[in-house]
């Protein structure tokens, strides 16, 4: 038996360019993470005019943050219920736009952060109503009472 050192492994500290080739070649290369740009309507309807697919496909994308956006929000554990005759009077701004079609809608309960409402009328048995509800009904509410985390309708 022979006493002998082991070799020292050998280091070698490679550069950032060298690390980054060497992504590039084996197509690890990093995403860069672009300022999220949020376009105006007037710019969608300019990029429109020169690109509709990329203006269709910015417009889209948009809509899709802001859904995850308002999915991802939490109420306020301490905010107090909407008072009544404020949600009524919030509600009537849904009911016109509900009125045109012949449909109709009230109030029928506050339970914490969930609305109940009644849509009637035109609505009733309308295949559109669960998306006047998500889209007219729930959009209007939320955006005046942000204590609310949903609002569903009672036959």
């Amino acid at each position: 038996m022979t006493d002998s050192k082991p070799n020292p492994i050998k280091i070698h500290r490679f550069a950032q360019e060298e690390l980054a080739e060497r992504d590039r070649l084996a197509g690890l290369e990093t995403a860069h993470v672009q300022p999220v740009r949020i376009y105006s309507e007037e710019e969608l309807d300019e990029m429109y005019e020169r690109d509709p697919l990329e203006a269709t496909r910015i417009s889209r994308d948009q809509e899709m943050a802001k859904r995850n956006i308002a999915a991802s929000r939490k109420p306020d554990p301490d905010a107090l219920p909407p008072d009544w005759n404020q949600l009524v009077t919030v509600l009537e701004e849904a009911r016109k736009i509900l009125l045109r079609d012949g449909g109709d809608l009230e109030l029928v309960e506050i339970k914490g952060t969930v609305i109940r409402v009644r849509m009637k009328g035109n609505c009733v048995g309308c295949p559109n109503a669960v998306m006047d509800l998500k889209n007219v009904v729930e959009k209007i509410v939320m955006k005046h009472f942000p204590q609310v985390t949903e609002v569903h309708n009672t036959f």
